[in-house]
């Protein structure tokens, strides 16, 4: 490992892996376990929302690419929300960054184990955790192009997977093979598209904004990108058309496979947690007689939940790294490996993640439940400082004279459109029952600020 404090991550992301990690980081556990709950609560309308979520999450991921293409800098919006905020806004901006990808570690790792007990029940869920902890981390620790080749391809397979099951649900659906209850009235027939009305639409968006989140990855991997000001724009306009071709398509099919007032039973509808633990995209192929497919999608959805906590211990390192770089964390984690990777940054980030066995072991049947619902509310958060941050990123940009490489979509109206949204989602996380999510917000607001008190105050007197 390089002893010196200002080791330098090494550019070995080509395009492909830039625009894949993204991908792999926004399809896993939010589409392939929370889409059976956002189809009880909003029917087919279903597709209303993640079209909502969609344009949302375009909108802000065209504000960080446009900050990441101008200055891909270790540390992605943080180091620019320190550089063009202040010192605060960069602190709370990479921490809570870092604690939301703890937090999505900890989720996905409960799912991986959810995806397993349908092979194996008897296997306990805490020591399926442990083992693919182990195994990811040792992965992380290679070198970047590594972590880079195993994400495209750890991608390539749950995308060409879904891309199979459309097919798959096509065939089924038009030959006639799934039987009399597989139609495209299915879309309608029971009790209309809007089954639940706008309320349905309105109730899901939350759990529909958990199943983009990991989108902003794009902008963690800009400081190790081979040129970001290519690759980046790319990655921002090609990921989210291919995602929402992908969630629209497979959703489509799903629906029109099965009813959905059947699918949503698949599961305690008066339990939310129970609910996020059934996976429809597994349970329709069962349903339908097709074991095959469903132990094949099992097999994809694990994948999945493997790539996104991959692509979290990767962006969680880097985070420390750039946090480190801007004096808000310990300077220890600007040490790199030979090969530079941040090493001291993913152990310590790993530790913190490492409690999600505990959790396993002590509160299996809540555990993924409670951590989902804290991963929304720091999701949103975090969103909310990409688009504040973006603000006063084109504010000085204009100040200056600078000429825009990647402009982001109707700024400032996008801005405000994206903080209204965010707002009416923490509106949403209340009315779903994650009261304690929506309680955590300020708590952890004021505990990171009390941090950056004291830090100050340290900074001071060691003056």
């Amino acid at each position: 490992m390089s002893t010196s404090a200002d080791g330098q991550l090494r550019r070995g992301l080509q395009n492909r892996h830039i625009q894949l990690i993204a991908l792999g980081g926004a399809i896993g556990t939010g589409l392939f376990l929370g889409l059976g709950s956002t189809i009880q609560m909003a029917g087919p309308a279903v597709l209303v929302s993640y079209a909502i979520g969609g344009l949302i999450a375009f909108l802000i991921m065209r504000q960080l690419g446009e900050m990441m293409t101008q200055e891909p800098v270790a540390g992605s919006f943080s180091n620019l929300a320190h550089k063009y905020w202040g010192d605060f806004a960069g602190l709370f901006s990479g921490w809570n960054y870092w604690f939301l990808y703890v937090l999505v570690g900890m989720s996905e790792l409960m799912a991986v184990s959810k995806y397993v007990h349908f092979w194996y029940p008897d296997i306990p869920e805490w020591q399926t955790v442990l083992f693919f902890f182990l195994l990811i981390n040792l992965i992380n620790l290679a070198n970047v192009k590594f972590f880079g080749e195993l994400e495209f391809w750890f991608a390539l397979i749950k995308v060409a997977a879904i891309i199979g099951m459309i097919i798959l649900g096509g065939y089924i659906l038009f030959s006639g093979s799934g039987g009399e209850l597989s139609s495209v009235s299915n879309l309608w027939k029971y009790d209309g598209f809007f089954a639940n009305g706008a309320y349905g639409v309105f109730i899901s968006l939350a759990i529909v904004m958990f199943s983009f989140g990991g989108l902003e990855l794009v902008g963690i991997a800009a400081a190790e990108a081979d040129d970001p000001q290519r690759s980046i724009p790319k990655a921002v306009n090609q990921v989210l058309y291919r995602i929402l071709i992908f969630y629209f398509g497979a959703i489509l099919v799903l629906i029109c496979l099965y009813p959905w007032t059947m699918l949503a039973n698949t599961a305690d509808q008066s339990n939310w947690t129970a609910y996020m633990q059934a996976s429809p995209f597994v349970l329709i192929f069962k349903y339908i007689g097709s074991d095959t497919a469903a132990h094949i999608l099992n097999f994809v959805v694990l994948t999945a939940a493997l790539s996104v906590y991959n692509s979290g211990v990767y962006c969680n390192s880097r985070m420390l790294f750039g946090l480190a770089a801007q004096k808000n964390a310990p300077r220890i984690f600007t040490r790199v490996s030979a090969n530079g990777v941040p090493v001291v940054a993913i152990l310590v980030s790993s530790a913190f993640t490492m409690l999600c066995v505990i959790l396993s072991y002590a509160m299996p049947e809540e555990a993924l439940g409670i951590l989902m619902s804290l991963v929304v509310s720091s999701l949103i958060l975090n969103w909310a400082m990409i688009s504040l941050t973006h603000m006063k990123f084109r504010k000085a940009m204009l100040a200056k004279g600078e000429t825009i490489i990647f402009k982001a979509f109707w700024y400032p109206f996008s801005n405000y459109l994206c903080l209204a949204f965010i707002l009416l989602i923490y509106v949403n996380i209340y009315l779903l029952g994650m009261k304690g999510a929506v309680y955590m917000a300020p708590v952890w607001i004021f505990l990171v600020w009390l941090g950056y008190r004291a830090k100050r105050a340290l900074g001071a007197v060691s003056k």
